[in-house]
């Protein structure tokens, strides 16, 4: 009996502890790490496909958005200056609605299954995937939709190999 109340003496403490992660690095500080590395191949491949645009990279912890973290740069241009034809476009804005649409549905952008809300644009070119410790967004404004897919899976290639 009395090596019994050792032992929830022993176990009571550990009760209502989480345990760190397994490697003892935060998911949101590889992130942060890894978002320039991502964001560069990200460049390097619009570059290839000759295109300007916006990029941009997010990290959703867990299983639902309540937070993200996320970076973004710009390739070349941020906006398509509005003409006598055209309005233009913000770049920076539609890759984010992107993202956004992404991080709702957890599915591609433009592939949601449902009319777009108000704030998505409903278009393609973000990709989006469960990653070890959470989601894995990575986003391309500026090219046509076939383009921008591919720039997408560059950063998200680089985000899924940690992550």
């Amino acid at each position: 009996m009395k090596y019994l109340w050792f032992l929830l003496l022993l176990a009571v403490p550990a009760f209502g502890q989480s345990a760190p992660p397994v490697s003892g690095v935060k998911p949101g500080k590889v992130f942060d790490e890894l978002a320039d590395s991502a964001l560069a191949a990200m460049s390097k491949r619009a570059e290839e496909l000759k295109i300007g645009g916006v990029a941009v990279v997010a990290y959703i912890q867990g299983d639902t958005t309540k937070a993200w973290s996320s970076k973004m740069v710009v390739v070349g241009r941020m906006k398509d200056a509005p003409t006598e034809t055209s309005k233009g476009a913000n770049l920076l804005a539609i890759a984010y609605a992107k993202a956004a649409e992404m991080a709702e549905t957890f599915k591609d952008s433009g592939s949601a299954g449902r009319p777009p809300m108000t704030g998505e644009t409903g278009w393609q070119g973000g990709l989006v995937t469960k990653g070890k410790t959470g989601y894995l967004i990575a986003a391309f404004s500026g090219g046509p939709s076939e383009s921008d897919l591919k720039v997408s899976a560059a950063g998200l290639e680089v985000l899924a190999g940690k992550l």
